[in-house]
């Protein structure tokens, strides 16, 4: 703490997050550091739980305090009622969307941990991760899923332009059909095979037949 302290020069607190009342009990308990006679430092930490935290149950008033619902999720996540908690926090999220409401997402995974809650969790947000954009969490999947289809539409999209050039090049006429065929194939091995093709066929429409 004091070291944050000095580095950032900002006032650093020590959040606990708890699960259940004896935990947070003990957890609420200052840290002295220093001698017996002596205490240098004392850390008073701010203890979340399922006492003093209350569960939210209504995706309007969870969307108008995200961190306090995500929190409220994390300290019942031993609580019967932790499905509704966590359906509630999820359509919360939905409706704001945008990058806030993924990385509270990503955040509410990471602290339920590996458990049935975070099965749960993932299962919520599977059925509604088109509304995210977005380590190992299911946001992240999301996420790099979506570069890795930029990226194949990218060169899917560059090769096509290639075979238009080389007919370009060679003087081939390309018909509108011909050239709506190549320009909205997405296979790269198809568009291999044509670029492969377009350097030697007298028509374009030769470009899709064999031999």
């Amino acid at each position: 703490m004091a070291h944050l302290y000095a580095k950032y020069e900002l006032p650093p607190i020590l959040l606990v997050v708890c699960q259940d009342k004896g935990t947070a009990s003990w957890a609420a308990n200052p840290i002295r550091i220093g001698l017996p006679v002596h205490t240098s430092v004392a850390v008073f930490p701010l203890v979340l739980g399922p006492d003093n935290l209350p569960a939210i149950i209504d995706p309007d008033e969870a969307a108008q305090d995200l961190p306090l619902s995500v929190f409220s999720a994390l300290t019942h996540a031993k609580d019967p009622a932790l499905p509704a908690i966590l359906e509630t926090l999820a359509t919360a999220l939905a409706n704001v969307g945008g990058e806030t409401a993924a990385d509270w997402a990503e955040f509410t995974e990471i602290g339920l941990g590996n458990t049935q809650a975070c099965a749960l969790w993932r299962h919520l947000m599977t059925m509604r991760a088109s509304r995210f954009p977005g380590s190992g969490t299911l946001i992240e999947e999301t996420r790099l899923k979506g570069l890795a289809e930029g990226r194949a539409e990218g060169e899917a999209r560059s090769r096509a332009e290639d075979i238009l050039r080389i007919f370009t090049l060679r003087g081939i006429d390309v018909p509108e059909p011909v050239r709506e065929r190549i320009t909205t194939c997405t296979d790269l091995d198809t568009l291999g095979t044509w670029f492969d093709r377009s350097l030697t066929v007298s028509a374009a429409e030769d470009l899709f037949t064999a031999g």
